[in-house]
């Protein structure tokens, strides 16, 4: 039974209804296991090497970018574990941008049921789709009623949980609220095993939490570990562990008693899917190493207690805190600081999700750890709560008091109890965005540095600029205020990094990141744009009050938009329009195939950014980014007539100053465009790079134009072009067709996969076979090549 840790402390006092009045501990919360905490994101210090070796084995698939051709999808919503999990280090949480939705019902009978979406029938809804014979934004059943969202999970002392005993965490269940408190934690279980992972405890192994998500949201198949396996992971999951310990495997499916703890739950399905890749798409010894370097991880180092922090700790137990976020539970190595229960508490109307995960009703939630608080927000399950304070006072239901107890405090003792919470760790890894605390700035002419050297105030500036383009929004900073027909919220990512982060901050993204469009083609072939949104943007995120975007009926056109980097986009800038309009042949007069046309805005602007060329300059760029993509506003600019610079979020407008908006831009402006990579085979490559104008790529791909700021090597003519099969429906955008898009600059190539407008294409190679219209007789040309040839025109490319 737990023991009410409600307090009346001088000279603060706190009155917690129905509680007897229990002192909290004296100076801290009680010992700490031994060679358990170190900084966010390393290995326990008591790893072994050979567990090292696997930590980092393990480290290297949570970042890898999974392809196509890996298995990724076809539907899917990121492209590697790390997404979800970034912040402020691999095996963190995540910005807003990486929330993903739940869809279900609920039966007449009043049973709940998860929707199907593409295949997959979790309930996690996934946002793309590369499967021919659906649409690119997969569908919801329109039986779905029930829509919520979840941010992602740290998963700092993974490891450390997994070991705990049952006993552990069914010691401080009190369903029945024996004792008072109006605190009725219980515990979820897992196919007849005390949950302990997830928002509602509702996984109870680190396998079976890794596998499920590695198939809802990459579309990953894997197969169970074998037992050899299981036994040798660092936390030992296997069924003869836990018949050493006395639990019946075949007592499986019932709800568990008290009873040791068992890892070895994880379900065998899903190990197989409809894509071209062989099953199963990540191999037995991967999985191995990534389920180590999540058992692996350290618990967040603390920081020494102060007078601030230890009056905060006071007033932590005093408020009730503790009766759910429980600072000790007893594990084999000692005691585990976690500072939760890991059991279900009923949080009321505002924050219930209508969802049922096993024994979970629709208004519980496992009690969050608090260890490493300060560096993983947006909080709470959905990322509704910006900051800690707003995340205590969202608290409902069972913590109803608690909540209160805290708004009842003065400001500075508000500040206290906040201050205890930020020294449980991460603070020191805190960031606005992913960019680590004073990160260094590249050389110039490096990817991320600037294109020309700066002044000390200038370099003070760009850095301004990049933290802000770096920077996460959340709700109360603006985020996602673009309005649909309905007034809701909605927005593609939290910050420009959001998308632009590949190879640096400032670069390209992988499709995890794609931007949709959306609208309708008549059967005359005629586009139009979707009526209840402003543009054709079909928006991957909406703010809590819609939960998921919907197209509207009707919309029989879905395409999807590869991030494209923006490094150089100043010095594309600075290339004239006379420069541009000199390399048009509209009519194709000289007989080529070719017949490039620039795109001229309505205003009169040439465009030269963005995949149809619509966005005239870098500093409209941003502007445009942040509206449509982030939701943010900006303050008017003279003679810049993008983005917005109102909204109705309830946030004063502008969100972004005059200052912050003109420093990014600034940033922008001085990036470097990618430099030049060094070849394998020199010889190889100057081959390729003959062939390269032979072939007739550099018609389109013209390798340098003249700038106000010198000769801009971007192998682009930044003109339109016709470049798709005739007939293939898609978006329309000011003056560019459904089948025309911008000569996508070169420069960055190989380090900006995947490829093409879509990002349909894994490799170089599959991007020039994609080619058609007036690019039909180039790809004939390089299909035509000797395979020594066509490896020589890669290499080549491969240095761009």
């Amino acid at each position: 039974m737990r023991l009410c840790a409600a307090v009346a402390c001088a000279p603060l006092t706190i009155a917690i209804l129905g509680c007897p009045l229990i002192p909290p501990p004296a100076t801290d919360d009680g010992d700490i296991a031994d060679g358990i905490m170190a900084p966010l994101g390393d290995p326990l210090p008591s790893a072994s090497a050979d567990q090292l070796a696997a930590f980092e084995r393990g480290k290297a698939i949570f970042l890898k970018r999974f392809d196509l051709a890996d298995g990724l999808g076809p539907a899917f919503n990121v492209a590697f574990c790390g997404a979800c999990h970034e912040k402020p280090v691999p095996g963190g949480s995540a910005g807003l941008y990486r929330n993903f939705t739940l869809a279900g019902r609920t039966t007449s009978d009043g049973a709940f049921l998860f929707a199907e979406s593409a295949g997959n029938d979790s309930g996690v809804v996934r946002m793309f789709d590369y499967d021919d014979s659906r649409p690119a934004r997969p569908t919801v059943p329109d039986s779905a009623t029930i829509f919520t969202q979840r941010n992602g999970i740290p998963f700092f002392g993974a490891g450390l949980i997994a070991e705990l005993d049952e006993e552990a965490i069914l010691a401080n269940a009190d369903p029945d609220d024996e004792d008072g408190d109006g605190i009725s934690g219980r515990p979820n279980f897992d196919r007849g095993f005390v949950g302990r992972f997830g928002r509602k405890a509702q996984t109870v192994s680190i396998e079976g939490f890794i596998r499920g998500p590695l198939f809802n949201h990459l579309g990953i198949t894997t197969e169970p570990l074998t037992e050899e396996q299981r036994a040798a992971l660092p936390v030992d999951s296997s069924l003869a562990s836990a018949t050493a310990k006395g639990i019946d495997p075949s007592a499986f499916a019932a709800p568990a008693k008290a009873g040791p703890h068992m890892q070895a739950a994880a379900p065998d399905a899903p190990n197989f899917d409809d894509d071209d890749a062989p099953d199963p798409e990540l191999s037995g010894d991967d999985l191995f190493d990534l389920v180590s370097f999540v058992m692996l991880m350290a618990a967040p180092e603390f920081e020494p207690a102060t007078e601030q922090s230890e009056r905060g700790r006071q007033l932590f137990h005093q408020a009730n805190c503790s009766a759910c976020h429980v600072p000790r539970l007893e594990g084999p190595r000692g005691p585990i600081p976690l500072y939760s229960d890991l059991l279900l508490h009923d949080m009321g109307d505002e924050l219930a999700d209508g969802v049922v995960m096993n024994e979970a009703t629709g208004n519980e939630f496992r009690t969050q750890p608090l260890w490493g608080l300060a560096a993983v927000g947006p909080y709470l399950h959905d990322g509704r709560a910006s900051t800690i304070e707003d995340a205590i006072l969202a608290h409902g239901g069972e913590a109803q008091a608690s909540r209160d107890a805290f708004a009842a405090l003065s400001e500075s003792e508000q500040a206290d109890l906040i201050e205890f919470l930020m020294t449980l760790g991460g603070r020191s890894q805190m960031t606005t965005g992913l960019l680590p605390p004073d990160a260094p700035v590249p050389a110039v002419g490096e990817y991320g540095g600037p294109f020309r050297e700066l002044s000390d105030e200038e370099m003070a500036r760009f850095i301004r600029g990049r933290e802000i383009f770096d920077r996460d929004f959340g709700f109360s900073e603006g985020a996602g205020a673009l309005r649909g027909a309905s007034g809701d919220g909605r927005f593609n990512g939290d910050s420009c990094r959001a998308c632009h982060f590949e190879p640096v901050i400032g670069g390209a993204g992988p499709r995890g990141v794609n931007v949709m469009r959306h609208g309708v083609v008549d059967d005359n072939g005629v586009f139009s744009p979707p009526s209840t949104t402003p543009n054709t943007i079909l928006h991957k995120e909406a703010r809590l009050d819609e939960m998921i975007v919907l197209p509207e009926d009707g919309i029989n056109v879905f395409e999807m938009r590869q991030t494209p980097h923006s490094l150089g986009g100043g010095l594309i800038s600075a290339i004239s329009d006379e420069t541009i309009l000199a390399n048009e042949d509209p009519s194709d007069a000289d007989g080529d195939g070719i017949s490039g046309r620039a795109h001229v805005l309505s205003d009169g602007r040439i465009g030269r950014l963005g995949w149809k060329a619509q966005v005239p300059s870098i500093k409209e760029f941003l502007r445009d980014g942040m509206a449509a993509e982030v939701g943010i506003t900006l303050p008017a600019q003279d003679g810049l007539t993008f983005g917005a610079t109102t909204d109705e979020d309830g946030v004063p407008d502008p969100e972004l100053s005059l200052q912050e908006t003109e420093d990014v831009q600034f940033y922008l402006e001085m990036l470097a465009g990618p430099p030049r990579q060094t070849p394998a085979d020199a010889a190889q490559a100057a081959q390729g790079e003959s062939l390269f104008e032979s072939v007739g790529c550099a018609k389109c791909h013209i390798p340098s134009l003249p700038s106000s700021l010198g000769d801009v090597p971007l192998y682009s003519d930044l003109l339109l072009h016709d470049i798709l099969p005739d007939g293939t429906p898609g978006i329309v955008d000011g003056d560019a067709s459904m089948t025309e898009f911008r000569t996508a600059p070169l420069w960055g190539l190989s380090q900006t996969a995947p490829y093409f407008h879509d990002g349909s294409a894994d490799t170089i190679d599959q991007a020039i076979r994609k080619h058609a219209g007036e690019a039909s007789g180039v790809r004939a040309a390089y299909e035509a090549l000797s395979d020594a040839d066509r490896a020589a025109l890669l290499a080549f490319l491969e240095t761009l």
